[in-house]
Parts: C-alpha cells; sequence; structure tokens
C-alpha cells in the first residue's frame, strides 16, 4: 500500500450483504467503515464488521436508512470523511448527494446533477435519442392520468410498461397485459413509486415481448474516461425483481454486442457520468434492441462482472471517489463466465411471498469458483420491513457449461433453516433446459413458462410468548438494545412500554374461531385501506394494500359486508395477523 495514500473514513448508508461488501472493500482498501443501523439490525453482520457503528433511533425505512439528517448527523459525529450509499434506499436521491456535498463529506457516486438526469427516466430517454441509441415507442413526458394510458395503449397496442420516471429496481414498473388492467397498474405503479421514491410521475413505453434484460456495466472517472467493463444478461425475473445473473450477457451476436457496450458509453458520457453505473437493455427475440434505463449506482449484480473482468468494483468507485483514473483503459476480455444467485428470504413456492424470521441454520457452501456475499448468519433475524435479500452465490467457471455445473453442486449443498429461502426454485432452474442450454428464457418466463412444482414452506409466525420490551443505552457512540421479556416487563411496572407498531400474531380475534377475520397476507407494513371503514364490501375487492420487502400484496375481502379495521395505515403487522373484519 502506498504509505503516502490519504486514509478516509467510510459512512455506508445502507444495510444488510451490500453494507458488508463495501466494508471488506474499505479494509483491503486501508479505508476505515462506519456502519449505522436501524433498531432491528443492531446485531446485523455489517454492524460487528465495521469499525464503528451507529444507532439511528428507528426501525421503518423512513426512521433509519432513508433519513438523511440522520446519517449526515453520524458521518459528522464519527469523523467520516466519504459516504457511501450502496444501493436501494438514497442511492438514487440526488437531494442525498447534495446534503452530503454541502456537509464538506465527499459522496462515492455520480454527481446529484447526472443523478437528477439519468435518474429521470424521461430525461433519459431524451438522452439516448441524442446520441442514436436503440428505442422503443414511448411517451415524451409523464403521462397525466390513467384515460392517457389507456389511450396510449389503445393506439399502440399491448402489452405496454408504466414505469415510474424516478423510479429503479422493479419499483413502480407495471406491465399491462391487458386493456382491463391498465387502469389499476397504472395506479399501483403510482403508489409504489410515491411510497418508494417520493414522486408518482410515470411514463409510457411499448413493452417487447418475452425480452431478455440485458445490462451494461460502466465505470467513468473525473479524467473523461468512461469505460464498459462487460455485459450482464439478468432475463430471470419475478416482479421485476431479478433472481439469476450472468456475466457476460451469453448468446449476443458481436453487432449487439458493440451497439450495447457504445450506447452505454455514449449516453454516460453525454450525460457527464462519473462513478459505476449500469445502463439498461430490452433484447426481443427478433433481435430488437431497445434502451430501457440508467441505474445510477452500483447494481446487486455487480460480483459477476468483477469475476468475469477481474476488477473490484466497489475500489473503483473509491479510486474515483479520490479523484484517482481508472486502473484500467480498455473493456477487459471476459475470463470464464459466472452466475450469481439472489438467495431472498422468500417462499417460491407460495408466489415469492416474503418471510421475514430468524435464521436457525446458514450453511454456505464453498470449493473451486464459489464466493459469497452474504450480510447475515445463523441466528440472524430477517425483519419485514426492508428487502428480503440475505445472500448472493456467485459461481465461477472456465466456461458457461462448467459454471453450471458448479452452480448445480453449490446450490445443493447450501442450506438455510428457520425462513423460507428461494434455493429450491434456483436449484430447479438449472435443471432446465430452456436456461441451461436452449437459453429461451426471458423477462416473464418464471410467471409463463416455469412449470416446476415447489412446495410451500412452512410458515413459521413467532409466538407473542417470546416478544420483548426493549430498551437503548448508547455506550462510547455505540447504541446497544436492552431486551426483557414482555411478560417480566409487565409485571414491574403499570406503565411498561408494549412492542408497538405490530400487532401480536395470537391476538383476540382468530380466523379459526371467527370467520369475519381478514389476515394479513404478508408480514409487512399496512401501507394504505383502499375501502374506508363502515363502507360495504363484496367478496373478491381489493380493501388494502400491504408492503414488504419491495414488494406491494393486496388484501381481498373474503366475504361480502361491512368492513371494520383492526390496523392502522403505516404498522407493521406480522403474516396471518387479524388486520379487518367484514360483519
Amino acid at each position: 500500500m502506498n504509505k503516502n495514500k490519504k486514509t478516509h473514513k467510510v459512512l455506508i448508508a445502507n444495510r444488510g450483504e451490500i453494507a458488508v461488501r463495501i466494508i471488506r472493500a474499505c479494509r483491503d482498501y486501508g479505508f476505515q467503515s462506519v456502519a449505522v443501523y436501524a433498531d432491528s439490525d443492531i446485531d446485523a453482520l455489517h454492524v460487528k464488521m465495521a469499525d464503528e457503528a451507529y444507532g439511528l433511533n428507528g426501525n421503518s425505512p423512513a426512521q433509519s436508512y432513508l433519513n438523511i439528517e440522520k446519517l449526515i448527523e453520524v458521518a459528522q459525529k464519527s469523523g467520516a470523511t466519504m459516504v457511501h450509499p450502496g444501493y436501494g434506499f438514497l442511492s438514487e436521491r440526488a437531494e442525498f448527494a447534495r446534503a452530503v456535498n454541502d456537509a464538506g463529506l465527499i459522496w462515492i457516486g455520480p454527481s446529484a446533477e447526472s443523478i437528477d438526469i439519468l435518474g429521470d427516466k424521461v430525461q433519459a430517454r431524451h438522452i439516448a435519442m441524442q446520441v442514436g441509441a436503440p428505442l422503443v415507442v414511448g411517451t415524451k413526458d409523464p403521462v397525466i392520468d390513467a384515460q392517457e394510458v389507456v389511450k396510449f395503449a389503445h393506439q399502440h397496442g399491448l402489452p405496454i410498461a408504466i414505469k415510474a420516471a424516478f423510479g429503479g429496481g422493479g419499483r413502480g414498473l407495471k406491465v399491462a397485459w391487458q386493456l382491463h388492467e391498465v387502469e389499476e397498474l397504472y395506479h399501483s405503479a403510482v403508489r409504489e413509486a410515491v411510497a418508494a421514491f417520493g414522486r408518482g410521475e410515470c411514463f409510457i413505453e411499448q413493452f417487447l415481448h418475452n425480452p431478455r434484460h440485458i445490462e451494461a456495466q460502466v465505470i467513468a472517472d473525473t479524467h473523461g474516461n468512461v469505460l464498459v467493463v462487460g455485459t450482464r444478461d439478468c432475463s430471470l425475473q419475478r416482479r421485476n425483481q431479478k433472481l439469476v445473473e450472468e456475466s457476460p450477457a451469453p448468446f449476443l451476436s458481436e453487432e449487439q454486442q458493440q451497439q450495447i457496450i457504445k450506447s452505454s458509453t455514449d449516453i454516460c458520457r453525454k450525460a457527464g457520468y462519473v462513478g459505476a453505473g449500469t445502463v439498461e437493455f430490452l433484447l426481443s427475440q427478433d433481435g430488437t434492441l431497445s434502451f430501457l434505463e440508467v441505474n445510477t449506482r452500483l447494481q446487486v449484480e455487480h460480483p459477476v462482472t468483477e469475476e468475469t473482468a477481474g476488477i473490484d468494483l466497489v475500489i473503483e468507485q473509491l479510486r474515483i471517489a479520490e479523484g484517482l483514473p481508472l486502473s484500467i483503459n480498455e473493456t477487459p476480455k471476459p475470463r470464464g463466465h459466472a452466475f450469481e444467485f439472489r438467495i431472498n428470504a422468500e417462499d417460491a413456492g407460495n408466489g415469492f411471498l416474503p418471510t421475514p424470521g430468524t435464521i436457525t441454520t446458514f450453511d454456505v457452501p464453498t470449493g473451486p469458483g464459489v464466493r459469497i456475499d452474504s450480510g447475515v448468519a445463523a441466528g440472524t433475524t430477517i425483519p419485514g420491513t426492508f428487502d428480503s435479500l440475505m445472500a448472493k452465490l456467485i459461481v465461477v467457471g472456465n466456461t458457461r457449461e462448467q459454471a453450471i455445473s458448479r452452480a448445480r453442486r453449490a446450490l445443493a449443498e447450501f442450506k438455510i433453516e428457520g425462513v423460507a429461502s428461494v434455493l429450491p426454485f434456483h436449484r430447479a432452474v438449472m435443471e432446465q433446459a430452456d436456461f441451461c442450454d436452449r437459453f429461451n428464457v426471458h423477462t416473464r418466463w418464471i410467471e409463463t413458462e416455469f412449470s416446476v412444482e415447489i412446495p410451500p414452506a412452512k410458515r413459521q409466525i413467532p409466538s407473542a410468548n417470546h416478544q420483548l420490551t426493549r430498551t437503548f443505552i448508547e455506550i462510547d457512540g455505540k447504541r446497544c438494545e436492552l431486551g426483557l421479556p414482555a411478560q417480566l416487563m409487565s409485571g414491574l411496572t403499570a406503565n411498561s412500554v408494549s412492542p408497538t407498531n405490530m400487532i401480536p400474531p395470537n391476538g383476540e380475534l382468530q380466523a379459526a374461531s371467527n370467520p369475519d377475520v381478514v389476515n394479513a397476507p404478508i408480514s409487512g407494513v399496512l401501507f394504505n385501506w383502499l375501502i374506508s371503514q363502515g363502507d360495504n364490501v363484496v367478496e373478491g375487492d381489493v380493501i388494502g394494500v400491504m408492503e414488504a420487502m419491495k414488494m406491494e400484496v393486496q388484501i381481498i375481502a373474503h366475504r361480502t359486508g361491512t368492513l371494520k379495521y383492526h390496523a392502522n395505515k403505516g404498522e407493521f403487522i406480522e403474516a396471518e395477523s387479524p388486520i379487518a373484519e367484514i360483519i
């Protein structure tokens, strides 16, 4: 290491596996790391691994990882000199980048201006048009209302994509395949966009039928160098959330590869982009290529590019933030082939519903070509308030065929208990000829063609007997949690604090004894009631919306009658807990 190199202290404004990933890069590069944590993350791996850790005094995203004021306060209190946003949360929020810079700190990422330009999907389309990137038909500006969306569908045909102008990561993106669903999907996209990004503007474009999802990893420095490091295929998705990615993107013609590389470079150069970013495209079965969007941050799937390009993208981000030039000057030739499997706490046999809970067993695979990026371990509790990603399994081989063989072996070795995981799905996928041989997969392949029956996981509902009353103390800047059984505390004082913002799973109402009860379909936050209390509902009506781990789930009336609430908007509710009655 260069002894004259300035040592920085990096505040990581994130959690989970990406926070752990950044901590490791800081340690490799000789920088110090500062972690932050929500109340439920007090015992998380990233908190234990960082050089310093500070509590954010809150449990919801808004109270913790989305709270700019708290994050800046911790950065200043800890003496941090840089801020890395990771992915998700505030990573694509220009106001956070500005706040970091205004506080005299170094933002590890593109400029706020670039985030504004490329984060606005409409402006990004305009730039793509200016540089001659391939594009499908779409609205020039955000639509005004649902009627405008219906009109576009009549004019250009279905399917259409309804996309949040300030969205990303699949949030605020809905695809309408039938005319009758257009209006509701538009409203759903707006709701998601407002909840995730604070703005609900959406624009419309044609959705290519059964397309592949191709992306280019870009890095750019402050010296004018813009480089595509490699390509990825991320077509295996459900609800627009990726599950399996690979690098390099297979089965592309040389012409398609060059068009992707040139368009990505031109778009980023035109936007004055600096840092790591991803330019995404859709590739139809007839070979039509269309620009999709630019993600102005590090991607979840960046490890597959690291493994095939031979470059540490997080360290590259640190170098760029220091003002150094890129460590490479041309697109590297791929060294082998890599897959990434997102290991989410979701029940693949039950519609990929999130399954918060405590991990009792977490045995990871090892051996040649296997890498695990994880933010959890045995004993870790997966909260329902955040993303469901537990870990990423990255498998590398000299060829795609060897990588597939190693992936089968690694997935067979992987064992997780205590919460459901998508491991059964991944194991099944790696036996499908559509994916392994013919590569006939597309972004809706899981919903439309994947036919393997995966048994639902056993649902584990926390017992009320194990609830704790929690209080906190701070020691040397680190927030520490004390937990005592709620029953013990209730005996000590009549003013004891019971767990808040959670409906007990064993409440007074039980569906078995009361057929009027509406139970929560998932563990998550009650986003909103769509029917007013006291109004009449009909069996099958959508009466509310819950949100958990980046997924919106409808609450359906199971009978006809009058609606009576037992939970309020914004409350966290355990799966199968009583949320309402229809009487």
